[in-house]
């Protein structure tokens, strides 16, 4: 049927035209456009916002088109799954444009549609019958406990965790168990992310906050000559062998994710309205554009992106893809964590001397940048084992058995990428080759925090990358719950009045320390132009916290391997065995009564008033 007889921007039919013709119509073009979209990757924003506002548009039509005729449609045979599927494609949509613009009131739309998906249960009607249907009904619930997890919205997670097992055992009952062993590793997946990331771990928001930590406007300025700049973009990787991980967000990623985002005041979270549509059906009554439904109290986030197991093809595409569009004011975080190779004990000599030749090669098999790593054949096949070590020193491994070749990142790769400003943040055991960016920075010095090279030994247990994830990120993310584990404090509501004591000591020294390195005399102007990015700034601060603990820490104490590292180097003011620092770690671990676990010179002594007294807020 030619397009031309429907006037789909009115909403309005020839009378000759069935309304179930018009609809199935609007659907098919709907369905065009979408698979399109879906299949477009995330890091290339700029390239495809018109295209996302004409699938908007088109669905925008759908939806209200099928509210407006309800009962014609429903009395013509459209089903209520049906309904529910256009639902779950703008979810999908806004879930989709969050990902590519890191914009929260995109989130928080596709958690409307979601939630009213769950409310009015269209995918429940003929569930026992159909698998197909059966299938749906559990990506809605994936796809919804994704979003809720982003979104922090704990008790909708928990309650959609519960609903997954059951609507999992009933179609194991219902139809062949064989069909649903994919599900049953989602549901260990999810159980397991949520042991991890206790309430503890979310004891104060992860995002920056407004309210608990300093507004931008208020932070100490550095010398008038030097150029500010702002984070405007980040990617961020994570693979490790058995990763905690939720599909492809790690806990890591997860984590870094919150920490780079502004916290959504509460106004932001203010339902729908809910209107009543024909048939009885209540549902989102529109579909929002971001001016409808942002919050203008906050800046933009920087835009991330996320990438999992990437191969070296698809992290470089991403790569050069954000530099391109990088703002001339901009800086570019690169956070990776994986697990680290060391060919060379002078790993930073190698790769300078090497730098020159060094060629990324790919064959026949290898995955497109811009294809899904998971999807795509195995990138090492006809690769040999010590193909791409030879004299270049460390990598980090994305592959699932320590593959070389095109499943590692080397400094190397990354060095081309320094004209413009970078901010690298390295997770790993083999973080120390990374030291080989400095000093081959192409255009623009480079900043970089790097991980201790051994882990750190958490009371409690053998390592430091299972209970929580890793302790570096846990760190620079939620630097007090960090201090807790390190100690095997792991939480109870008793010990709130002691938390909140610890905040307050933790946010006023850190900002004393952002002060101290505002007004250094001998800052690197690579610090001194990100200390006015409030995101930058608090990693930094934060990054110092940790190396300071370590420093001071018995069980690391004198051993290089646990502290981490920063290039290039920060102000002799706050080195760890600084004043400053050595009373701030006096001050937490006697709050928690820890001070035996820790080396603390002898005149270094509490100050006479107690934190509690301080007027302060929460950790910075």
């Amino acid at each position: 049927m030619s397009q031309q007889n429907i006037n789909t921007t009115n909403l309005s039919y020839s009378s000759s035209i069935p309304v179930s013709e018009v609809y199935w119509s609007l659907v098919e073009k709907a369905d065009k456009k979408f698979s399109k979209i879906r299949d477009l990757p995330y890091y290339e924003r700029n390239r495809y916002d018109t295209y996302f506002y004409k699938v908007f548009k088109v669905y925008t039509q759908l939806w209200k088109f099928q509210q407006e005729n309800r009962e014609k449609l429903v009395e013509a045979g459209l089903k209520r799954y049906e309904i529910g599927e256009i639902a779950s494609r703008i979810a999908q949509l806004y879930f989709g444009q969050y990902m590519r613009t890191s914009d929260m009131s995109y989130l928080s739309e596709s958690y409307i549609f979601y939630e009213a998906i769950l409310t009015r249960e269209y995918f429940r009607d003929g569930l026992h019958q159909h698998l197909n249907l059966a299938n749906k009904q559990l990506r809605f619930l994936a796809r919804f406990l994704m979003v809720c997890l982003v979104l922090n919205r704990r008790e909708m997670v928990h309650q959609l965790v519960n609903q997954l097992k059951m609507w999992l055992d009933e179609c194991k009952r219902v139809f062949q168990e064989t069909d649903f062993k994919e599900w049953k590793l989602v549901v260990q997946e999810i159980v397991r992310f949520l042991k991890a990331d206790t309430a503890f771990m979310n004891i104060r928001p992860l995002r920056y906050s407004l309210v608990l930590d300093p507004r931008p406007d208020d932070l100490p300025h550095v010398s008038a000559s030097v150029r500010s700049l702002k984070l405007r973009d980040a990617i961020l990787s994570s693979y490790h062998h058995n990763e905690i991980k939720f599909s492809e967000l790690t806990l890591d990623t997860f984590r870094m994710l919150q920490c780079l985002e502004w916290e959504p005041s509460g106004s932001f979270y203010q339902s729908s309205n809910i209107k009543t549509g024909q048939n009885g059906g209540p549902g989102p009554s529109r579909i929002n554009y971001s001016q409808d439904i942002a919050d203008p109290s906050l800046p933009p986030n920087p835009r991330k992106a996320i990438l999992y197991r990437p191969s070296v093809t698809h992290f470089l595409a991403v790569l050069a893809t954000i530099c391109e569009e990088l703002p001339h004011d901009g800086v570019l975080l690169i956070y990776l964590s994986a697990s680290g190779a060391q060919n060379s004990i002078n790993a930073a000599e190698n790769i300078n001397r090497n730098f020159q030749s060094h060629t990324i090669s790919s064959d026949a098999t290898s995955a497109s940048p811009f294809s899904s790593p998971c999807n795509s054949p195995n990138p090492t096949l006809g690769l040999n084992k010590g193909d791409c070590m030879d004299d270049l020193g460390g990598c980090l491994h994305f592959g699932t058995r320590g593959n070389r070749g095109l499943n590692c990142i080397y400094p190397s790769d990354i060095i081309p990428f320094t004209r413009r400003p970078l901010f690298i943040v390295i997770d790993s055991d083999g973080s120390e080759a990374f030291k080989a960016i400095k000093g081959s920075e192409k255009g623009e010095p480079a900043a970089l925090l790097i991980s201790p090279s051994s882990t750190i030994p958490i009371a409690g247990t053998d390592f430091s990358r299972s209970p929580s994830g890793s302790s570096f990120t846990i760190f620079l993310t939620a630097p007090l719950q960090a201090f807790c584990l390190l100690l095997g404090i792991l939480g109870s509501e008793n010990e709130m009045d002691t938390y909140t004591e610890a905040e307050k000591l933790l946010s006023s020294s850190l900002n004393d320390w952002g002060s101290t390195l505002a007004t250094s005399d001998n800052l690197d102007l690579v610090w001194a132009q990100i200390l006015r990015d409030p995101f930058l700034r608090r990693l930094l601060l934060r990054f110092l916290f940790c190396r300071a603990v370590l420093t001071l820490y018995k069980p690391t104490f004198n051993k290089k391997e646990f502290l981490p590292e920063c290039m290039p180097s920060l102000p002799d003011s706050l080195l760890p065995t600084s004043t400053i620092c050595r009373t701030t770690v006096l001050q937490m671990a006697h709050i928690f009564g820890a001070t035996d676990r820790f080396i603390l010179s002898e005149e270094i002594i509490l100050p006479e008033n107690r934190p509690e007294d301080m007027e302060v807020v929460a950790p910075s």
